[in-house]
């Protein structure tokens, strides 16, 4: 495990997956964040460098993750000028893991390679329990001759490991995913919500869902906590509004009329709007229930 290991944006998911490697026995050389405050404290954590610049956490690592919030971070740090990722970044494979436009990673694989480095989408269809424990669903693409020789780094963060293939496609199949993810959020909130307001049994009508066409992974995951007003944050309504918009303008430039996508990013825009895109995405069910905040 002769690998450094740097993290840019150590937020609940990057900081997780940087306590993950740092106790399979990889050696987390450097950890940057804009909240310099949490990067500190994870650095003492670790044993790492706290780095105050990216050019620091490059200069320190073999193989940098970056786990930040959108196209503008992601795109800043990878900046052509200025303090960036890319400064004297010759050899090094970054792995990068937010949920953005495939356009945008196509863009910072090209500006890696100009750089001499390397670029590979990890893109994570899991949360934060599945981070700290190494059980991620990870979708990797870019170049295959990276993603194999960073392969063992992956599978100590990934028990279900997968190569989707070029530059831009793991952003497309996360994109997928997260579109009828959060397509079946909207459409429990709303299953639920009406069997409230007609006077029904929730628990009964959440055990007949798992039990009839109507059950989903959302249903596991999110039902109760729909029930209970139990929104304690593991995805929020704000990325569910960023991820859906992700995968309805894809369909748009595909040319498809994608209505359920497009009720969907409504649903969960209209969330962030009345200043609840804070809460899980089971917050949508805010917006269904009667008498509630929406």
């Amino acid at each position: 495990m002769k690998e450094k290991i740097g993290f840019v944006g150590v937020g609940r998911m990057g900081a997780n997956m940087a306590r993950r490697l740092k106790e399979c026995g990889y050696k987390v050389a450097a950890v940057h964040d804009r909240n310099a405050a949490a990067a500190a404290a994870l650095a003492r954590e670790l044993g790492a460098r706290h780095a105050r610049t990216l050019a620091a956490v490059t200069a320190a690592s073999d193989v940098v993750f970056t786990v930040v919030t959108d196209d503008a971070a992601q795109l800043g740090i990878f900046a052509e000028e200025g303090d960036s990722l890319l400064i004297r970044a010759k050899g090094r494979v970054f792995v990068n893991c937010a949920t953005i436009t495939p356009a945008t990673h196509v863009e910072v694989g090209r500006r890696a390679r100009k750089a001499g480095a390397s670029s590979l989408e990890g893109c994570m269809a899991s949360s934060i329990p599945q981070a700290r424990q190494g059980t991620l669903y990870l979708m990797c693409s870019g170049e295959r001759k990276r993603f194999e020789e960073v392969r063992p780094i992956l599978e100590k963060l990934s028990t279900a490991l997968r190569f989707v293939g070029k530059a831009g496609q793991a952003a497309q199949v996360k994109a997928l995913v997260n579109m009828v993810m959060n397509a079946n959020t909207a459409a429990l909130a709303e299953g639920l919500g009406l069997a409230d307001a007609l006077g029904l049994d929730l628990g009964m009508v959440r055990e007949v869902f798992a039990q009839t066409g109507a059950n989903s992974q959302v249903l596991k995951t999110d039902g109760e906590d729909m029930q209970n007003r139990a929104h304690d944050c593991f995805f929020s309504g704000a990325h569910a509004a960023k991820d859906s918009t992700i995968a309805w303008v894809l369909g748009c430039q595909a040319g498809l009329s994608l209505p359920l996508a497009a009720a969907t990013k409504l649903q969960f825009d209209t969330l962030v709007s009345l200043g609840l895109g804070g809460l899980d995405k089971s917050g949508v069910a805010e917006l269904t229930f009667k008498g509630r905040r929406g």
